[in-house]
């Protein structure tokens, strides 16, 4: 769901299990947000980005499969 966060975190040896521990949140529900069966929080969003991904936006990093595709076909 979360192409660029899959990227970065793959990039920067990030694990669903960290995000689990620096949101004090369970692992399921971490997998949860990043399949997109749950929203992440803009506070979760902020923690992600300050703690664990620096130097990343979050327009760039929680961009979705569907943003993608607009921005492809100009909509």
């Amino acid at each position: 769901m979360y192409p660029n966060l899959n990227a970065e975190m793959a990039r920067n040896n990030i694990t669903q299990i960290d995000i689990s521990k620096k949101l004090n949140l369970s692992y399921s529900t971490v997998s949860d947000k990043i399949n997109g069966k749950k929203d992440f929080k803009l506070k979760e969003c902020k923690e992600i980005i300050l703690n664990l991904l620096p130097g990343t936006t979050i327009d760039y990093l929680f961009a979705t499969n569907v943003d993608s595709e607009n921005n492809v076909n100009g909509s």
